[in-house]
């Protein structure tokens, strides 16, 4: 079993056209995705290199239309990023990865009410994220598909490096994943840890959970609240960014302590109060899994 995508997912590429577009839209053909269309206004009909058989259109309604899309991955450069997240969901598309990174915090607020008020059946991942993966059945985004195995782990992170790190370190040990999945680090973002864990709570595939936060905000204090209430499986975690000092900005946008809020202390402790083992290096996560199990 898996969350969010699979055998099932019919991915229109929105900016295919454009280098990062087609490079990891030809990567996920190669991995075994179902991309069904290209999206780019005025290149409807063109034919991108190494994706002959795609068909190009200058809507998403015309991907949904014709070629069936219900998945959506944004590669639209930040400036035109937020309009093409509301195309998709106005085109009828069910799950939106935005990609994307740089897109301005006051697009995002815009397009967060947006979805809200008038597409509430929509998902955003991202933006400013890898994407997501299921091993095996369908991999949308830029992470590298070798390092992850199907399994019963379901990745949840903040970060796309650290994901990947887990990833590798869990498929070494012979951990393989239901569905990996990066959420993004920036301040204001589609899906959060809470949504994810409660895909991962009801998912029959499955039987363990692997969490990354990092410092800024309160994600990840609210998730350790929503884990000792609601999920029975086993959770471990790590939280980076535990040496930034206060107000500087590590990484992502939205990893900033400010305000005596968001410091790795806080989340540590918040964590490991919800009875949630906490790794204490990046080195560690996959065997701090394990010993869990």
């Amino acid at each position: 079993m898996s969350v969010l995508v699979g055998y099932d997912t019919r991915l229109v590429v929105q900016g295919m056209s454009g280098a990062t577009g087609a490079f990891h839209a030809r990567g996920a053909v190669e991995y075994g995705t179902r991309v069904v269309a290209g999206v780019t206004p005025g290149k409807g009909g063109t034919k991108v290199e190494g994706l002959e058989p795609i068909p190009m259109y200058d809507t998403v309604d015309e991907a949904v239309r014709l070629a069936g899309a219900n998945t959506s991955v944004v590669f639209v450069p930040p400036a035109g990023a937020a309009d093409a997240i509301l195309e998709a969901a106005a085109a009828g598309i069910e799950l939106v990865i935005a990609i994307t990174e740089g897109i301005p915090v006051r697009d995002m607020v815009r397009v967060k009410a947006a979805l809200e008020r008038d597409y509430p059946g929509v998902t955003l991942v991202g933006p400013n994220c890898p994407g997501v993966i299921t091993p095996g059945q369908c991999k949308i985004g830029i992470m590298p598909g070798y390092i992850h195995k199907p399994g019963p782990i379901g990745v949840v992170s903040r970060s796309g490096t650290l994901t990947y790190e887990i990833v590798h370190q869990l498929s070494t040990l012979g951990l393989g994943q239901s569905t990996a999945i990066g959420i993004g680090g920036d301040p204001v973002k589609g899906m959060d840890f809470i949504e994810a864990l409660a895909l991962f709570a009801d998912d029959p595939g499955t039987s363990a959970i692997f969490m990354i936060g990092e410092i800024g905000g309160s994600s990840e204090e609210e998730a350790a609240a929503f884990i000792k209430d609601h999920v029975k499986k086993p959770v471990a975690a790590f939280i980076g960014g535990q040496t930034a000092p206060p107000g500087k900005r590590m990484g992502h946008a939205g990893a900033i302590i400010s305000g005596g809020k968001g410091a790795a202390k806080d989340k540590i402790e918040a964590l490991q109060a919800a009875g949630i083992k906490v790794s204490p290096t990046p080195a560690e996560m996959g065997r701090t899994l394990a010993s869990i199990l």
